[in-house]
């Protein structure tokens, strides 16, 4: 059966999808997200699509073209053509696929509302039973997650299994609450032969304080060099850390006002000379911080998919991204996680403060270690302030309780000017108000100095 563009609507969407799986044989290649369809009769293999290999699962004559339409519709968040359909099955009819198809006997389309096959998890996809007594899937594929309730679970275990309004019946839930769960489990790429949307790219005046430039995936690297740093998680170097930190912290505070003094005669003279090393170090100092998160997640099970550079203000380091801790149940772990970097850099401070005191003033060890020491500070200072969005903000997240502390800031003072009534906690509101005027307060005065500094700068070799 050939359908052309101008078939009527209602006709085609009645129309039966043939039976193909007497000489068809469907797979899927995970890796690609593709699905494969096998002859059974001879050495013809195709290739297809996510949602024409989606599309594939139902030609087995027992679906409309109607319902297929709507199944992949609802796969795809709507993006497919409206004859999405009419033209795969044209398609399959001229590849020779449809030949020996059969339509098999089916009676009218059923109800208002559109019956389908729901695709089932993927294989990989993880259950995890969280300690505060809700579900988490995890996709290790997409490193995506998605909580859900003991109510929606046996529903989800049920997808593949039964059809759209047979999961309506059996768990007595509205179409709504169904198209809900699943476009969240869509959205996140549980179902097989979903990938999770990417996140639209919206332009703010922060990205040009803080962006980044994916590199590579280093998970394997993490795999194969874990346990050479696994030493550093036992309780004994734990505890020798935690008092070498503390001593080193209270000498540096009884030696401050030194540390200070030594800092002036050295800018003073070389600063021009000293600030690619300087922007060296602070380079090594934030690759080690972002280091310490990704092998203390690689500890704990988790999985780092990505590492590339990012500039800070304009200066160059490296980050891991570090998004499967959500995965850890444990709340110790995940704080381990976030504060790991804080013991790096603090650790780097540590370090560079006793080679400074035990080094002669006159040698380059000395000069080095003290830029080594100042460099961990100062990324210190930027990484635990709470107006970046680093460790800082999101440990002033958990400390406060408010998700999204940034975005809900800026939209409570939206709505305090449009006169729509804040539904924020009394106790957060002070917190939200707060928060945006110190933000914006920080940006100005970051990009203030920023072209300060380069104006400066032109003019000094505008003189030259």
């Amino acid at each position: 059966m050939q359908l052309g563009k101008k078939t009527d609507a209602k006709k085609w969407r009645d129309s039966i999808c043939p039976d193909i799986t007497v000489n068809w044989q469907l797979g899927q290649l995970r890796k690609a997200n593709k699905a494969i369809l096998q002859s059974k009769t001879d050495n013809r293999r195709y290739e297809f699509e996510a949602t024409e290999g989606h599309a594939l699962r139902h030609f087995t004559g027992q679906f409309t073209m109607g319902q297929v339409q709507d199944s992949c519709s609802f796969l795809c968040h709507q993006t497919i053509e409206d004859d999405f359909v009419v033209k795969f099955q044209q398609k399959l009819t001229d590849l020779g696929i449809l030949e020996t198809a059969t339509k098999a006997e089916q009676v009218e389309p059923t109800s208002e509302i559109p019956n389908f096959t729901i695709p089932p998890l993927k294989p990989i996809v993880q259950w995890i039973r969280h300690p505060d007594g809700y579900w988490l899937l995890r996709n290790p594929e997409d490193i995506t997650f998605l909580q859900v309730n003991d109510i929606d679970k046996p529903i989800i275990s049920q997808l593949g299994k039964l059809s759209f309004l047979e999961i309506i019946e059996k768990y007595d839930i509205s179409r709504e609450q169904l198209e809900y769960l699943l476009q969240m489990l869509v959205a996140t790429g549980m179902l097989a032969g979903t990938k999770p949307a990417k996140p639209p790219r919206k332009f703010s005046l922060l990205q040009l304080l803080f962006f980044k430039f994916p590199l590579f995936n280093p998970d394997n690297w993490l795999t194969q060099h874990i346990n050479k740093v696994r030493f550093i998680f036992h309780p004994i170097f734990s505890a020798l850390l935690l008092a070498f930190l503390s001593a080193s912290i209270a000498i540096g505070i009884s030696r401050q006002a030194e540390i200070i003094q030594a800092s002036r005669p050295l800018w003073s003279n070389g600063f021009t000379n000293l600030i690619l090393p300087f922007a060296l170090l602070m380079m090594l100092v934030v690759s080690i911080h972002e280091l310490g998160h990704a092998f203390t997640l690689k500890h704990y099970g988790g999985i780092v998919p990505e590492i590339g550079l990012m500039f800070i203000c304009l200066l160059p380091g490296a980050y891991t991204n570090t998004t499967d801790a959500y995965s850890l149940v444990k709340r110790r772990q995940r704080a381990l996680v976030m504060l790991a970097g804080v013991l790096c850099q603090l650790a780097i401070w540590a370090i560079a403060l006793w080679m400074w005191m035990m080094s002669y003033s006159v040698t380059w060890l000395h000069q080095t270690s003290y830029l080594l020491m100042v460099a961990a500070q100062l990324t210190l200072a930027l990484n635990l302030n709470p107006l970046n969005r680093f460790d800082g903000y999101y440990l002033a997240v958990a400390m406060t309780g408010i998700n999204n502390l940034r975005q809900k800031s800026f939209k409570f003072y939206l709505k305090m000017l449009t006169g729509e009534q804040s539904l924020e906690r009394p106790n957060d509101q002070l917190i939200l108000s707060a928060y945006a005027p110190c933000c914006l307060i920080y940006i100005i005065s970051v990009f203030g100095y920023l072209l300060f500094w380069l104006g400066n700068l032109l003019l000094a070799n505008l003189r030259l």
